[in-house]
C-alpha cells in the first residue's frame, strides 16, 4: 500500500492532466455497416461494424488513452490515480471510481432490435449495474428513415404480451420520421429501436444492460435466432403512451445551446463558425466534446489537439478552459 501511495504521489507530481483522446472500441453488430469508416475514418475491418465506443468505463471495454504522456493508460487507471482531477470532486463523491457515462457513435445499416433498458433500481437488483438512460443526436438520416420510440397508445402488460405472442408488436409501437440534427431522450422503460439508414451520437449511463424484446425473426451469421429477454423486459417496460422523447432546442451559433439536462448527464450543442472560448471550472466535472460537423482545434490553453467530424476529446475536470479554433464546427458538450 505504501508503494502504491508513493506511486500516486509521484505520478501526480510529474503529469498534469490535459485533453485526452481515446482509442475507439469498435463493435461488430448484425445490423452494422461501413459508415463509421467512410464518414469518420474509424479503423474498422468489418462490413458490419455498428458501434464505436468513444469513451467507456464498461468492465471489459475500458477506453485506452491515445495521446500524450498518458498514452497507453486505461481510463480506469486514470480515475484510480487522479479521481478528483479527472472526474471532478462532486462526480467522484457521487460515483466513486466508476466512470458514469458511455459515449458512442452508432451506424445502423439495418434496423436494430426492439429493446428496453431497466432503471437504476432494477438494474442494481438484477445485474449490480447502473440503469441505462440515454439520448440520441441524429448525425445523419437517409430519406424516410424512422425510429421506434414508445407506444402509439397506452397498453396493459397483458395486451403487450398478446401482441408479442401474435407477431403484431409493431402495430402498437410509435414510429418517428427523423432528419439530421433531431434529438431524442430515451428514459429507462421506453421501448425503442434505431431504424436503418441512421447514424447517431449516443450519450448514456455506463451500462450495457439491454433487454431485446423483438428482432424481426433475424438470424445471426451462424443461422441462429438471437436471444430475446421477454420475461426480464416485462417488469422493465413503461406501457403508457408518452410524448416526452423528442427534444426541442435552439441552434444559435457561437454559443451554448442547452439540449438535455437530466440527473445522469448534461448535453449542450455548440454550433461554431468562429474561434470560441469557455470557462469550465464552475462545473466541477470532466467535459466530453464530440465533433458532429466540421473540424478545428480544441485546447485547454496549454495542450492543443486537432478534432474533426467523428472524433471525441475528454477534458479532465482540472482543465479549466476550453479554447476552440475553427471556421466551422459543431460540438456536442457532455458533462455531469
Amino acid at each position: 500500500m505504501a508503494n502504491y501511495s508513493y506511486l500516486c504521489t509521484l505520478t501526480n507530481n510529474l503529469i498534469k492532466m490535459y485533453p485526452i483522446k481515446f482509442k475507439p472500441i469498435l463493435k461488430e453488430r448484425l445490423w452494422g455497416g461501413t459508415k463509421l469508416k467512410t464518414l469518420f475514418n474509424k479503423p474498422i475491418e468489418s462490413d458490419i461494424t455498428g458501434e464505436s465506443w468513444e469513451v467507456s468505463g464498461v468492465p471489459g471495454d475500458i477506453s485506452v488513452v491515445a495521446n500524450g504522456a498518458l498514452e497507453g493508460k486505461s481510463l480506469q487507471e486514470l480515475i484510480d490515480l487522479y479521481p478528483s482531477e479527472l472526474l471532478g470532486k462532486h462526480v467522484h463523491e457521487r460515483f466513486g471510481h466508476d466512470f458514469p457515462i458511455l459515449i458512442k457513435f452508432i451506424d445502423a445499416r439495418e434496423d436494430l432490435s426492439i429493446q428496453v433498458h431497466p432503471n437504476d433500481k432494477l438494474a442494481k437488483e438484477r445485474h449490480n449495474s447502473f440503469g441505462k438512460t440515454e439520448m440520441w443526436y441524429v448525425f445523419h438520416a437517409d430519406a424516410g428513415a424512422e425510429l421506434i420510440v414508445g407506444f402509439n397508445k397506452t397498453v396493459t402488460k397483458e395486451e403487450y404480451q398478446q401482441h408479442l405472442n401474435s407477431g403484431t408488436l409493431t402495430d402498437i409501437l410509435n414510429y418517428e420520421k427523423v432528419k439530421d440534427g433531431d434529438t431524442f431522450f430515451i428514459n429507462t422503460g421506453k421501448v425503442h429501436a434505431i431504424g436503418k439508414g441512421i447514424i447517431i451520437a449516443e450519450i448514456q449511463q455506463t451500462s450495457d444492460i439491454t433487454y431485446r424484446v423483438y428482432d424481426f425473426n433475424r438470424r445471426d451469421k451462424n443461422g441462429n435466432l438471437r436471444e430475446l429477454h421477454t420475461e426480464l423486459a416485462l417488469d422493465a417496460i413503461d406501457y403508457e403512451k408518452k410524448d416526452d422523447f423528442k427534444v426541442a432546442y435552439t441552434k444559435d451559433t457561437n454559443t451554448v445551446n442547452k439540449v438535455v439536462n437530466c440527473p445522469y448527464f448534461i448535453t449542450n450543442l455548440l454550433p461554431l463558425t468562429a474561434d470560441y472560448e469557455k470557462q469550465l471550472s464552475q462545473d466541477d466535472s470532466f467535459h466530453i466534446y464530440m465533433c458532429v460537423k466540421g473540424e478545428g482545434t480544441i485546447s485547454d490553453g496549454t495542450t492543443e489537439l486537432p478534432i474533426k467530424q467523428g472524433e471525441t476529446v475528454l477534458f479532465p475536470a482540472s482543465c479549466h478552459k476550453l479554447e476552440v479554433k475553427t471556421k466551422g464546427m459543431d460540438l456536442l458538450e457532455v458533462y455531469i
